[in-house]
């Protein structure tokens, strides 16, 4: 849920990755040395964007991983009328990872359509197996979180072609998802909730599904499957190419959530989309293979499928004869594995993934050898490891033992038996990369040299050779190399953020400190601290808390924020100190009962927390002035901020609450089920978590803000929490947005009026 669940842009392949830094590595020192002792401004930092990280660009491993592609400014020119020279568009290049040398594969040139004389913006591109042909993908349309509709163009380039996919009569962006078959052949795309193949070779559009409309959709999601299940894209080639697997779903009986625009016309304009909230009827979810010879759908057969049932994910088996199956039930603590023969439907459960409260992830199998095994992500032994598992779900092999968790599985090379992945077994702040053999005879294995303290990501070639690997701390601004990953061999700097690095050099930086504390019944919860650089430790010193605090996202990590960073540094040069406590629930690598204690009480147990983690630092340190302790957050930030302020008031003066849940029963189901249970089961849990019950304890200063254009979490919320506020008459500063989405960013200056606000409020009422 919410902002944590941050920008997961689906990538329209799976080698695809996306890097944000920036291209030039050239700074002026004279204009950083004026910087010195010069002081942060919010100007400065959002909207100057005087420290600006590098941008690498996006970057795309070869399936065979002899090398990437990367989407570049042309370095040729042409005239117009006037003589100047102008860049005409961007080259896809190709890098050789040894060498580094590089060469234009398509060049801007080649992109300009017949008629046109400019070339295609590339917003993504996806090359055929063979590389023969690239699909680009351009004039991308946004939907909900993300740019998913668009046009699609196909360049062959052995004949120099490119051609517009969809026909005369399509309209612009209208079509979602396109990708190429096995062969090469044809290509597959979404338009208008129906699946249809194009061939390449005549341009012959065949449409594969003609049910959609009153609420059928085929080969995408609704809102709730998008943003809780992690998914857009619909359908899946079979590897033979002769059939496709893809989602059906029946939205009708989903209630429609409307919102209003009161600004961009005349009239109100409104914006209606099925959103199921806690407790409501579901979009009822199926899974069928087309035959693309006969276009016939063959539907799976699962047992007791329902509106009360999920499929959170479907894929292809290693084969063509057999695709799995995931069958999750609506209380999200049991997930059946079901092989499903392609031709008949008939499934066959291999196995069952059960949890005694939830299951809060989940993942593609990845198979192996054609199909014989599967690897597998698992907390069935307390903590969150990787597992081998045999095709009939007989034998199960952990590959990564051991009291802690992984995070993340980055790449399995089958050709030398290694399955990479992420973890810090012994910092629950930091992540490195590590490897296991696939047989299971050795495990947990550091990739990551000792140097390299902090957070370490790795966008991992297909077969596990190479790296792009991104490392950075706390205080230090993400650096990107190119590595070998036997013995981690750098090859070669990508972006070292020099100049960056020299600004904060040139300041007064605050001190910062990773603890620990212990919550009243013993469990240790982390924390960060930021100290003035002036710090002197016999003052005292008002204190401003960030939280999230759901399971959707840690905040006490050893990792570069951005200018998230540079406002806590400015507010430390105002004289405040800024800290954040990762509460129970959230999503730290510290094992099953860590994260799933919460459940069925969501913001009860993590805001007892919280307090308690303000109470040990007070007694620890004696500078943090309790009669001044602030707090802020967005989403279920947001949330835990209303929290704090109204089960805590004499603890919690000051609080700035962004798009908060303010009522449990509010949110959407897939979400707000799996970590605070079924309404049914429940009702006092989501009554005592929500904040909304306890708002008439409120006596401190509270900020409330929400755009009116939230499609996630919804105004609505919080129009109910100041009707409970103004019953009570507890007074309270607010702020919306209008048609600002969840994220509190679109329009002129929106970013800068907020954070001034919020740096106002706390000044005047901390300080």
């Amino acid at each position: 849920m919410f902002t944590a669940k941050l920008s997961r842009w689906c990538a329209l392949t799976a080698i695809s990755v996306s890097l944000i830094a920036c291209q030039s590595t050239d700074y002026d020192s004279a204009s950083s040395q004026n910087a010195i002792d010069k002081p942060l401004t919010l100007e400065r930092i959002y909207q100057d964007r005087e420290f600006k990280s590098q941008w690498l660009g996006r970057i795309r491993w070869l399936a065979d991983g002899s090398g990437y592609t990367a989407v570049e400014k042309s370095l040729k020119t042409k005239n117009d009328d006037n003589d100047k020279a102008k860049s005409i568009g961007r080259d896809i290049v190709f890098y050789n990872p040894n060498t580094l040398a590089k060469t234009v594969l398509i060049s801007a040139e080649q992109l300009i359509p017949e008629g046109s004389s400019k070339p295609l913006s590339i917003d993504n591109y996806i090359w055929s197996n063979d590389r023969s042909q690239v699909l680009i993908y351009t004039n991308s349309k946004k939907v909900w979180r993300s740019n998913s509709r668009g046009d699609y163009w196909v360049l062959n380039l052995n004949s120099n072609q490119l051609k517009q996919l969809g026909g005369d009569t399509v309209k612009a962006s209208s079509l979602m998802f396109a990708k190429f078959s096995p062969d090469g052949n044809q290509v597959a795309y979404v338009h208008d909730n129906n699946i249809y193949v194009e061939t390449l070779a005549n341009n012959h559009i065949a449409q594969l599904t003609s049910d959609a409309g009153n609420g059928i959709i085929n080969g995408l999601f609704d809102w709730v499957y998008e943003e809780e299940f992690s998914i857009r894209d619909g359908f899946r080639w079979s590897p033979d190419g002769k059939s496709i697997a893809y989602w059906q779903l029946d939205t009708n009986g989903s209630k429609d959530f409307i919102m209003i625009n009161n600004t961009d016309e005349l009239y109100p304009t409104l914006t209606k989309f099925p959103y199921p909230k806690v407790g409501e009827q579901n979009a009822l979810a199926k899974v069928g293979i087309v035959d693309l010879k006969n276009k016939k759908t063959t539907w799976a057969k699962l047992p007791n499928n329902s509106r009360e049932m999920y499929i959170p994910r479907m894929n292809w088996s290693g084969n063509s004869s057999q695709i799995l199956v995931q069958h999750v039930n609506r209380k999200q603590d049991t997930n059946k594995l079901y092989l499903t023969d392609a031709k008949t439907g008939v499934v066959d459960l291999i196995q069952i993934e059960k949890e005694k409260n939830f299951l809060d992830f989940y993942d593609d199998a990845r198979w192996l050898k054609n199909g014989s095994d599967f690897i597998w992500k698992s907390e069935r032994s307390g903590w969150r490891h990787i597992y081998k598992v045999s095709r009939d779900g007989n034998t199960v092999i952990n590959l990564t033992q051991g009291e802690f968790d992984i995070t993340d599985i980055q790449a399995i090379d089958e050709k030398n038996g290694w399955v990479y992945f992420i973890a810090s077994p012994d910092n629950v702040a930091q992540r490195y990369l590590y490897r296991s053999k696939l047989d299971g005879s050795l495990s947990n294995q550091r990739i990551t040299p000792e140097e390299f303290s902090g957070s370490n990501r790795y966008q991992m070639s297909p077969d596990g050779q190479w790296a792009i690997h991104s490392h950075s701390d706390f205080s230090t601004p993400t650096q990107k190399s190119l590595v070998k990953i036997e013995g981690h061999q750098q090859k070669h700097q990508l972006m070292a953020n020099n100049k960056l690095k020299q600004q904060m050099a040139n300041m007064a930086r605050p001190e910062h400190e990773f603890f620990q504390v212990k919550a009243q019944d013993g469990v240790v919860l982390d924390g960060y601290i930021m100290r003035p650089a002036n710090f002197d430790a016999s003052k005292k010193y008002p204190i401003i808390f960030y939280v999230y605090g759901e399971p959707a996202g840690q905040t006490a990590q050893d990792r570069w924020r951005g200018n998230a960073y540079f406002w806590d540094q400015m507010l430390t040069e105002q004289g405040f100190i800024v800290a954040s406590i990762d509460n129970r629930g959230t999503p730290a690598p510290k094992g099953r009962e860590w994260r799933k204690s919460i459940y069925g009480a969501v913001g009860i147990l993590s805001s007892r927390d919280q307090a308690d983690a303000l109470q040990a630092m007070a007694k620890r340190w004696s500078y943090i002035d309790l009669n001044r302790v602030g707090i802020w957050g967005h989403s279920g930030g947001g949330s835990m901020t209303l929290n704090m302020l109204f089960r805590y008031p004499e603890l919690y003066k000051v609080g700035i609450s962004l798009a908060p849940v303010a009522d449990q029963r509010l949110y959407d189901s897939i979400y707000q089920e799996r970590y605070s249970g079924l309404l049914t089961e429940y009702a006092d849990g989501y009554e005592q978590g929500s904040p909304i019950t306890h708002a008439k304890n409120l006596q401190g200063k509270l900020l409330l803000v929400h755009g009116t254009g939230d499609d996630n979490v919804h105004y609505q919320g919080t129009e109910r929490l100041i009707n409970e506020l103004i019953k009570h008459n507890r007074q309270f500063d607010f702020m919306s947005y209008p048609n600002r989405s969840h994220g509190i960013r679109e329009g002129e200056g929106t970013t800068l009026h907020l954070k001034t606000m919020m740096t106002d409020y706390f000044t005047e009422h901390l300080k």
